[in-house]
């Protein structure tokens, strides 16, 4: 399972590039705007000289030719860069043009399995269904992952399952559970999905008992 980290906050990622295991990034107008990000290429550049692998970017069109001209602009910013659509009509439209001309697109705001299966006939790449939002209103959100999972998998579809709006660390377990490509986690989680009560205690009692030892040892007298 491959690890993206969800911001626009740059030194945000530089940490999480550090960790090891981050394998991408994805971004969207709501992250930039929490960073007070006015330019977006300016900042999609940025990320794409720090990160090596996929870089979501969107598109703000919602009409098929707006999508299509900015879909192009963000893809030539550098060759990882994903054009990220709505999942509209228009959005379908616009990601089997993108797709056809070797953009490589990610479907968003996706809260369906039908949904997902529109988008991969349409081409795109990736996909991205919103767990948390689902789980809000009552969905199970990790519930419509596993119906994608299991669709993409009885027709060999390709396109790539990236489990977004992930709320906790439960979220990204039941994804590899569910055999997802993807998981796009918020830095806060990230930061929690290696802590563990009985890790911090193991390592407090270790250290206290080292000391135990220690102290007498380095107290001796030299003859």
């Amino acid at each position: 399972m491959k690890f993206f980290l969800d911001t626009a906050n740059l030194e945000e990622i530089k940490v999480a590039a550090a960790y090891g295991f981050m394998d991408g990034v994805t971004t969207n107008p709501s992250l930039m705007a929490r960073e007070g990000l006015g330019d977006q290429v300016k900042q999609i550049e940025a990320i794409c000289k720090v990160v090596t692998g996929p870089v979501s970017a969107e598109v703000l069109a919602t009409d098929i030719e707006g999508m299509i001209s900015e879909g192009r602009a963000l893809g030539k910013i550098a060759e990882n860069v994903v054009v990220k659509l709505p999942l509209t009509m228009q959005g379908l439209a616009a990601t089997k043009v993108l797709a056809e001309e070797r953009y490589k697109v990610n479907a968003t705001l996706v809260f369906s399995a039908l949904q997902a299966l529109l988008a991969a006939k349409a081409g795109a790449a990736f996909v991205s269904p919103f767990v948390g939002r689902l789980d809000e209103i009552g969905v199970d959100g990790m519930g419509v992952v596993e119906d994608i999972v299991t669709i993409y998998g009885n027709y060999g579809y390709e396109t790539e399952v990236i489990v977004a709006s992930v709320r906790h660390p439960q979220h990204v377990l039941q994804a590899a559970l569910i055999g997802a490509d993807i998981c796009t986690i918020p830095f806060k989680v990230v930061q929690q999905l290696s802590g563990h009560p009985l890790t911090d205690k193991g390592l407090a009692a270790f250290l206290a008992d080292h000391g135990k030892v220690a102290k007498p040892a380095s107290g001796r007298k030299k003859n």
